[in-house]
């Protein structure tokens, strides 16, 4: 049996990593301040962290799922160096007017829906009580509200110092 503890959500776009734009490539990536520490916080505190993002440049065209899987290989190598590390990115890949047609639909998982969070209670061991999502954008917090959990509004700043005065 595995052991239930709590999970900090976090968006990727506009808090982990600046929002240029459709980022799926390392080079054009650039993390926030203090995130990198903000997750090693996390992961010293015992709880798990997973990303939940909306990636609607797949639907665009922009990038494929490999590009995707790529970056985010790419940003858990770094966090190595921290000794920290993310449990899980679930990723909405969905945009209703995107071209290419699998990916172009309304879903129950783009937010503000609820589903990535959803899906992450039914894969991991999370306590909802205790666990909470950092986001940038009202979709953001209203999708933490539709899963049951506290959402945190990030818009600038040190990540590690806004993450502790939420924790401590």
């Amino acid at each position: 049996m595995k052991v239930e503890k709590p999970a900090i959500f976090f968006d990727r776009d506009g808090v982990l990593n600046e929002d240029l734009g459709y980022v799926f490539e390392p080079k054009n990536f650039k993390w926030v301040i203090g995130a990198k520490e903000a997750i090693k916080f996390v992961n010293d505190l015992n709880f798990f962290v997973i990303v939940v993002t909306n990636q609607s440049g797949i639907a665009r065209g922009y990038f494929s799922l490999a590009d995707l899987d790529n970056l985010h290989q790419w940003m858990n190598i770094e966090l190595q160096a921290n000794n920290a590390k993310i449990d899980k990115f679930y990723f909405c890949p969905h945009y209703p007017d995107g071209v290419v047609e699998k990916y172009s639909f309304k879903c129950s998982c783009r937010k503000p829906k609820p589903g990535m969070i959803l899906k992450a209670f039914e894969d991991w061991p999370i306590i909802t009580s205790k666990s909470i999502l950092i986001g940038d954008k009202k979709t953001d917090l209203d999708a933490a509200e539709a899963a049951g959990i506290q959402g945190h509004l990030y818009k600038e700043g040190n990540l590690l110092n806004f993450l502790k005065k939420i924790l401590i």
